[in-house]
């Protein structure tokens, strides 16, 4: 069973910054594997559909941002850890929001949340105005 882990929410200020990371446990991946697999932020906000925030290829590093946080925030990986990361720099108001990773073993659409496979718990982000 894979399970995922978010870490780092908590409340900032307007034009402030926050980094979350996600950490990837509980099965042993082929480097085969590794090479399909991807993993991604969403977030979800009262009162809204959950929204594609960014995504990364595990092995290519090939990074997609919703066009929200273009700019703004920047997607990493550490393979070796199996942890993801994602650095929000220039927080606004509208980013207030509980942040989920997720990973796909393949998706063909990294913005389509219905493309991945585990899901962690997620992490409250508060940005104050």
């Amino acid at each position: 069973q894979v399970q995922l882990v978010e870490y780092g929410g908590g409340l900032v200020q307007a034009g402030g910054s926050l980094r979350l990371s996600c950490a990837l446990s509980g099965r042993t991946f082929s480097s085969n594997a590794m090479g399909r697999y991807a993993m991604g932020w969403f977030r979800q906000a009262p009162g809204k559909e959950r929204e594609f925030v960014a995504a990364i290829s595990w092995s290519g590093g090939s990074t997609y941002y919703g066009d929200s946080v273009k700019g703004r925030f920047t997607i990493s990986r550490d393979n070796a850890k199996n942890t993801m990361y994602l650095q929000m720099n220039s927080l606004e108001y509208e980013d207030t929001a509980v942040y989920l990773c997720a990973a796909a073993l393949k998706a063909s659409r990294l913005e389509r949340d219905v493309e991945y496979d585990y899901w962690g718990q997620g992490t409250q982000v508060t940005v104050s105005s």
